[in-house]
């Protein structure tokens, strides 16, 4: 029988939840009214890849304090319809079902053009709810839904979700709530998305193949060196040959016989390496070092900032645009970042407004704009601030265009140079010694020619 999770009030005005098993949504429903609940949300639990997180909202009371007033462990229970073998095992492929980055883009999109024509927020959620196949995203937009019908926003139930929503989505929905600029922010996310599987793909059509060849030029190896290093050195001693391998072969074979001997070594340091570097980056120190690094990393270091950076003025335009002053603008704009770096920039910004500096000044301090996106906002300042921001979006858009083509020119170079000297080496420990055995030169030694 299906599972469903209800969101109900009580006679007193409290929010109850709970989870309960009923032939149908409507028999459900009747069940709670019966028992003096008016309904919220409804929805069917027919997922198990979401796990929302336990954490518990500001407008919901904790089920167990209530449960001595209102006696809800008999609603629901109806087992006079039983299931037809079509719709159990609808059921069944449903509970494994997975929402995809493609799920997130169509209900992004959808709702973006739901909004554009002017839908209110119900509305559009119950017209994609409907047209919605994946159940288990269907399930969280209900959610959404009820929250929305109980004054919260979008953004605060999506919280709950972070395994679905990314942080950066989550907080572009929250920008767009809070300045009033929804539909604004539901556009800026359909094209992050679209941006992020873009390079995504792009990136994985240069990394996998060469990592797969990385792999088994490892392994190619290491079996060379643990098989067929032995089996030559048994040919040659057998026949009293002078010949020996080459020496970089004998020292990666001690190497390797080495690091099996003593094989708690090596992993021990790699370990207390990786313990000692998670225990720092969760430091407030280690954080904000490892998010700079982030920034300064060759190949994507520019990069990264850059997205942040644009990320933030698009976030920051949608809020002037509302008619927000710079300094709260700044204030609702800081939630689309996440790096410790860029947020400290901008808490000094904040800063520098109350006492009647530059905004500007802390970015062009850091080093890591360049100087063309901090004299653009000095000139609109002196102009019109949202106007040239506009202008240095568009800059910016191009910028990163023009990183992310260097980056695939380079990263291409980058790993075929890794996998070309793993192959040189590869030839000289193991080949070169299956080489001297096909010539078959020893003999001649080992008969004293």
């Amino acid at each position: 029988m299906p599972t469903y999770v209800y969101r109900a009030v009580t006679r007193t005005g409290v929010i109850v939840r709970n989870k309960v098993e009923s032939a149908s949504k409507q028999n459900l429903i009747k069940s709670l009214k019966n028992n003096n609940l008016i309904p919220i949300a409804v929805q069917q639990v027919s997922y198990n890849t979401v796990n929302r997180q336990k954490k518990q909202k500001k407008n919901v009371t904790d089920i167990q304090e209530i449960m001595k007033n209102v006696n809800t462990t008999q609603i629901g229970i109806n087992k006079s319809k039983t299931l037809s073998t079509k719709e159990k095992v609808n059921l069944y492929f449903a509970k494994s079902e997975k929402i995809t980055q493609r799920d997130l883009v169509v209900f992004t999109q959808n709702f973006y053009l739901l909004k554009k024509a002017n839908f209110n927020n119900i509305h559009a959620l119950n017209t994609i709810i409907q047209s919605t196949d994946n159940l288990s995203l269907r399930g969280i937009l209900e959610d959404i839904l009820a929250g929305v019908e109980a004054g919260e926003n979008m953004y605060t139930t999506m919280e709950y979700y972070s395994n679905i929503f990314p942080y950066i989505y989550i907080n572009m929905i929250k920008v767009g709530e809070l300045s009033g600029s929804l539909t604004n922010s539901l556009q800026q996310a359909v094209k992050y998305l679209d941006e992020t599987e873009a390079v995504n793909r792009r990136l994985k059509s240069i990394l996998i193949p060469n990592i797969i060849l990385f792999v088994l030029l490892i392994v190619m190896l290491l079996v060379g060196t643990l098989v067929a290093i032995p089996a030559i050195e048994g040919v040659f001693a057998a026949l009293g040959t002078r010949e020996t391998l080459p020496a970089i072969t004998l020292w990666f074979k001690d190497f390797i016989y080495s690091a099996l001997d003593y094989w708690y070594i090596p992993i021990g340091i790699i370990v207390g390496i990786a313990v000692g570097l998670i225990f720092y980056v969760r430091t407030p120190k280690g954080k904000y070092n490892f998010h700079y690094f982030k920034y300064k990393a060759p190949v994507f270091g520019t990069l990264i900032f850059a997205l942040d950076f644009s990320r933030f003025m698009k976030a920051m335009l949608l809020n002037l645009r509302n008619g927000m002053r710079i300094q709260d603008a700044i204030e609702v704009s800081k939630n689309v970042i996440q790096n410790y770096v860029m947020l400290s920039i901008i808490e000094t910004s904040i800063n520098n407004i109350l006492i009647g500096q530059s905004w500007i000044e802390p970015f062009e301090k850091s080093g890591l704009t360049s100087s063309m996106m901090t004299e653009m906002l000095k000139i609109g300042m002196q102009t019109d601030l949202t106007e040239m921001m506009e202008k240095l979006i568009e800059y910016m858009d191009i910028d990163i265009d023009n990183i992310m083509t260097r980056i695939m020119k380079v990263l291409p170079q980058i790993v075929y140079s890794i996998v070309g000297i793993l192959l040189i080496f590869f030839v000289l420990v193991v080949l070169v010694p299956c080489v001297q055995v096909y010539m078959g030169n020893f003999i001649f030694s080992a008969y004293g020619y």
